[in-house]
C-alpha cells in the first residue's frame, strides 16, 4: 500500500503521488511543526546516525507521524544492512589475502566500492527526506513503509 507524497491520500502500489499531485513538478516539502521542527528535518536528520531514528520512534510528536517514521526504520534498516555488508566483506577480504597482490587490490576496490555506494545512497536520502519525498530503497524501503504504516 503507497502514499501519496504530498497529501499523503492512497495511491496505487508503484505510485508516490495521487492523481490529483501526478502533475505537480515536484512534491512541497512536509510543513507540519507539531514537534518544534518541521516532518523533512526530522525525517533528513533520521539518517545522521543511529541514535536519531530510535529516538524519533520513542518521542511522542514524532512516532504519530508516518512520514518521520518511515525515515527512521529505514535509516535503521539501512545502518544494519550497512554492518552486515561490512562483516560480508571483512570475510571476503580475509579470504582475498591469501592471494598475494591482485588478492588485496580486489579487496581494496571492494571496500571503496562499497564505501563509495553508502556515501552516495546516504546522500540521496538526506536529499530527498529534507524535500518531503519518500524515497525507498528497494528491498529496505518495502520494509521501512510496512513498518510505518503500523501504529
Amino acid at each position: 500500500m503507497a502514499f501519496c507524497t504530498v497529501c499523503g491520500a492512497q495511491t496505487a502500489d508503484g505510485s508516490t503521488m495521487c492523481p490529483a499531485h501526478s502533475g505537480a513538478a515536484a512534491a512541497p516539502p512536509v510543513t507540519s511543526t507539531a514537534g518544534g521542527m518541521t516532518d523533512n528535518v526530522a525525517g533528513m536528520l533520521a539518517y545522521v546516525t543511529i541514535i536519531p531514528p530510535i529516538l524519533f520512534l520513542v518521542i511522542e510528536p514524532y512516532n504519530k507521524n508516518r512520514f518521520v517514521r518511515f525515515h527512521a526504520f529505514q535509516s535503521i534498516f539501512l545502518h544494519v544492512a550497512a554492518v552486515v555488508a561490512w562483516i560480508a566483506f571483512i570475510i571476503i577480504s580475509a579470504v582475498l589475502a591469501f592471494i598475494p597482490i591482485l588478492g588485496h587490490l580486489v579487496a581494496l576496490l571492494l571496500w571503496l566500492t562499497l564505501s563509495v555506494g553508502l556515501l552516495i545512497v546516504w546522500v540521496m536520502l538526506l536529499i530527498k527526506a529534507n524535500q518531503g519525498q519518500m524515497w525507498k530503497l528497494p528491498v529496505i524501503g518495502d520494509m521501512a513503509e510496512k513498518q510505518a504504516n503500523t501504529v
